[in-house]
């Protein structure tokens, strides 16, 4: 499976921006697809995750401001993030777990394919 992150960029406090990660892969509706971030001298962080029956799961820190949606027909899944603060900088990195049970991980390690990275950096 090959992931391809894309829309980051610089932004304002409290604007919005959509990340997009496509995949390749026959199964694409049966994985559950997570996104990540790391920030300079940070570990990674997860930041949500929806599994293949559609539920979705976020950290706490952007839960209410950030939303996870796939669409399995075109291979991707979205990241549509608002009212960003500062502390939203960071790499943001897609993942996918191919065989992820009925509750998706929110661990690194249960992520089997990551994408290259996409940069978002917020400006306060």
């Amino acid at each position: 499976v090959q992931l391809v992150e894309s829309g980051g960029g610089l932004v304002q406090a409290g604007d919005s921006l959509r990340l997009n990660c496509e995949a390749s892969g026959r199964t694409f509706s049966a994985y559950a697809l997570g996104w990540f971030r790391q920030a300079p001298g940070k570990e990674r962080e997860f930041v949500a995750t929806i599994n293949y029956d559609l539920k979705t799961y976020y950290g706490d820190s952007v839960k209410d401001r950030f939303i996870i949606s796939r669409d399995n027909a075109k291979s991707t899944v979205y990241l549509q993030m608002n009212d960003l603060k500062s502390e939203d900088t960071a790499i943001y990195f897609c993942a996918c777990d191919v065989f992820p049970g009925p509750l998706p991980g929110r661990g690194p390690d249960r992520y089997d394919f990551w994408g290259q990275g996409t940069q978002v950096t917020v400006a306060s």
